[in-house]
């Protein structure tokens, strides 16, 4: 239970620590209005284990926490250990500790039966309990904006048993707040920017229309009070700089309406020539100018562009200035803003319009020529001195000065041409020939008399013109022939003409037969009157047996003049051609092929008699060498045994090594062979057969042999005894050699050749009956 008269010493001692606020005092006298309501009984506090959320009025209170004891089941009690918030001061400055609030059980008589403890945040080194007593006291000054509230535990157990008697709850003790700390600007000072002629805002400005143009800063303080700016309340300040933005209120406006500018008349196209500016009080983006040249007289001769930099007017020359022609140009330039506001265009137009007077300065200008170039023509082999043509420069300043002439000499190095110094007149001072070179590329220079260093130089074209000076000559692109079959009229070759002399476009060429030549009965000349002839056949049919090539005179002249003119002879060949015309062979030595087989033809096909003949010869000599060897009676003789001793062979028995048994007589069949050439260990009797036929060339041969084994101090032991058969005569198949032929290639027929075809058919002729082996070699 809450005891009252504890509660007034309690608010009391809060009174002397607040001091003489007025405010505090207010809301203590209220709060011990509630305190004696709640001891009354009227009111009872709500029970949590959390700290509980109550008033603002209750939260000022210091109450005495009381711990009822144990009662019967039926009696009605009231919860007697029962947590709400203890309140202290922040930053107390007396010499005692403060004192927070006191803990009380209702099991505590007042004996000392009960020991009070505290634990938790702070507990022994902020705040101390009096273990028999429960008061609580703040042993330190505490600051509020550091920690705003302590989280304790209380226990209250029995002095006797150690036992708690309560069970532990936990409680709160919230620092209060007193006015210590003055309001702060947090980010000052502040920055500004509002445009020049806004309306109202939260810092409003004082004064209308404010230009930014008069003055463009302002800084304003300002400050900030607490407790509603009532007495006693703490005070902070700050400063704001406050900048007037530009908007585009302001046209441009030229200083003076007059610029005047001097200008040589030596000035390059393009180049800047003078500057003009228009004033705009605006800035940035606002005070952008665009200068324009309002069309009227002179403006054509110039051009004006906005220097991005300055916001200068840069006037450029779009023609190049003559003082002898204009002296002064007037025309008018418009600026203008190039970002308008439409909120000022009451203001009237944002542009300015300003006259500019332009004045040609006089500057000493080389000569100037009448023309751009010159083109002159001149013919070849012209004498020299001959004059082709005339330059003239003129100086065009006020005070004219005389011209005088000279040739460059980078573009004439080998000295052909010359010019007068006074008049300007050039002459050749070479030969020109127009098939060496056709044209000529020189420059004349013009100086002035009283200033020889202003020059100006020209170009020169000299053409050379062709005079008529070679004969033209007969062109013939391929060898002219003419086929056998051809018809009287036919046209067999077109001809043209060529002249070394370079001759203009129109040049004509005409064709004609020298007047003896004019009754050729073979030939005539047809010509075209297109700088082209054609060579016509008079006859029917050329026969190359009579006549190989035919000659024909032909005369050919131009149209220049003097008309030069030239006779070539042309030869023409007599050819045999197919049934389209087309020259098969016009060689002499083919007059004997038939029609038809070309040269090619006649190649190919003596190759291969060439190939089949050197077969024929080579064959013959193979089976003359084969009768040769088998009437050998030398040591050179291949058939024998030739055994050899320098391997690990089979020694002197190996007598297989050479099979004779190809030149014996197939009528001989041996059925049994006995070795000759090794020792015999029995007798080996031959089959009986009949005798050969006699032949005394092999009883010879034999008995040479027999005698050279027996003289050879180097032939093996024992005799090797050898069948020497040879198809010679009496042979079953009759010797098959044409060495002992009576006949020879001569009479060998070639009439088959006929049934070859056409092309073949001259050929059975060249090796029939009337062929001579002379002629072909």
């Amino acid at each position: 239970m809450l005891y009252g008269k504890y509660r007034y010493k309690c608010w009391n001692f809060n009174y002397l620590a607040v001091g003489k606020s007025f405010p505090m005092l207010t809301r203590n006298s209220l709060s011990l209005l509630l305190w004696f309501l709640f001891d009354g009984g009227l009111l009872t506090p709500l029970l949590s284990q959390q700290p509980p959320q109550i008033s603002s009025l209750k939260q000022k209170e210091n109450v005495i926490i009381t711990m009822p004891g144990r009662r019967s089941t039926a009696q009605r009690v009231k919860r007697g250990w029962v947590w709400n918030q203890f309140f202290v001061l922040e930053e107390y400055m007396g010499s005692e500790p403060q004192y927070v609030g006191k803990l009380h059980s209702d099991l505590d008589k007042g004996v000392g039966s009960v020991k009070y403890t505290l634990l938790g945040d702070g507990a022994g080194a902020i705040f101390t309990i009096d273990d028999t007593t429960g008061d609580i006291h703040a042993i330190k000054s505490l600051d509020r904006e550091e920690k705003a509230f302590y989280t304790l535990r209380a226990q209250a157990v029995d002095i006797v048993t150690g036992k708690p008697v309560e069970p532990e709850s936990e409680f709160i003790i919230k620092v209060q707040d007193i006015n210590d700390n003055e309001p702060k600007f947090l980010d000052g000072p502040y920055v500004a920017n509002v445009p020049e002629m806004s309306p109202v805002g939260i810092i409003r400005t004082a004064l209308p229309n404010m230009d930014r143009e008069i003055k463009e800063q302002y800084q304003v303080l300002i400050q900030a009070k607490d407790m509603g700016g009532q007495l006693g309340g703490l005070a902070g300040t700050t400063t704001v700089n406050i900048t007037l933005t530009d908007v585009n209120d302001n046209p441009p406006r030229f200083p003076k309406s007059i610029f005047h500018l001097k200008v040589p008349e030596a000035s390059s196209v393009g180049s800047a020539i003078g500057r003009i500016r228009a004033v705009d009080p605006d800035f940035g983006r606002n005070a952008e100018i665009e200068y324009n040249i309002v069309p009227g007289d002179g403006g054509n001769m110039f051009d004006i562009k906005t220097d991005e930099d300055t916001q200068e007017g840069l006037i450029f020359l779009r023609k190049p200035l003559d003082f002898e022609t204009k002296k002064a140009y007037t025309f008018k330039v418009e600026a203008a803003n190039v970002h308008l506001d439409h909120r000022f265009n009451s203001v009237g137009p944002f542009k300015d319009i300003a006259t500019v007077k332009i004045n040609v300065l006089d500057v000493d200008e080389p000569p100037v020529f009448s023309k751009p170039f010159y083109t002159m023509e001149v013919y070849e082999d012209t004498p020299v001195g001959t004059i082709i043509g005339a330059v003239t420069a003129q100086d065009l300043d006020v005070g004219t000065s005389l011209v005088r002439y000279s040739i460059d000499a980078n573009g004439d190095s080998e000295n052909n041409f010359l010019v007068d110094a006074n008049e300007g007149t050039v002459a050749t001072n070479a030969l020109l020939d127009r098939e060496s070179t056709l044209q000529y590329n020189i420059s004349i220079i013009a100086s002035k008399v009283n200033n020889p260093h202003l020059t100006s130089l020209v170009k020169i074209i000299i053409n050379v013109l062709d005079i008529n000076e070679f004969p033209p000559e007969v062109f013939v692109p391929y060898e002219i022939s003419v086929c056998e079959t051809a018809k009287a009229g036919q046209i067999i070759q077109i001809i043209g003409a060529i002249d070394r002399d370079m001759s203009p476009a129109g040049q004509a060429f005409f064709f004609r037969e020298p007047p003896e030549a004019s009754a050729n009965p073979n030939f005539t000349i047809h010509d075209f009157k297109n700088n082209t002839a054609g060579i016509q056949a008079q006859r029917h049919g050329y026969s190359r047996r009579q006549k190989e090539f035919y000659l024909l005179p032909v005369v050919v002249e131009d149209s220049n003049y003097p008309i030069q003119s030239s006779t070539s002879t042309l030869t023409i060949h007599v050819c045999r051609c197919d049934s389209k015309g087309v020259v098969l062979s016009c060689n002499a030595e083919a007059i004997f092929l038939p029609v038809g087989l070309s040269t090619g033809a006649l190649i190919a096909i003596l190759l291969c008699i060439i190939i089949l003949l050197v077969i024929v010869v080579l064959y013959v000599a193979l089976r003359r060498q084969k009768k040769k060897d088998a009437l050998m009676t030398s040591k050179e003789d291949i058939r024998d045994n030739v055994i050899h001793y320098d391997d690990e062979g089979g020694g002197e028995e190996d007598t297989q090594a050479f099979d004779i048994g190809a030149l014996r007589n197939p009528k001989v069949i041996e059925d049994h062979k006995c070795r000759r050439d090794i020792k015999p260990e029995h007798l080996c009797l031959p089959r009986q057969k009949p005798p050969a036929e006699f032949n005394t060339d092999i009883r010879d041969f034999i008995n040479e042999r027999l005698q050279e084994h027996d003289a050879d101090p180097n032939a093996p032991p024992y005799d090797s005894l050898a069948t020497y058969a040879y198809e010679g005569t009496g042979s079953v198949a009759e010797t098959l050699s044409s060495i002992e032929s009576q006949s020879n290639e001569i009479e060998q027929e070639y009439d088959f050749l006929s049934d070859w075809g056409p092309h073949f058919k001259s050929l059975a002729e060249i090796f029939g009956e009337n062929f001579n082996p002379e002629k072909v070699t």
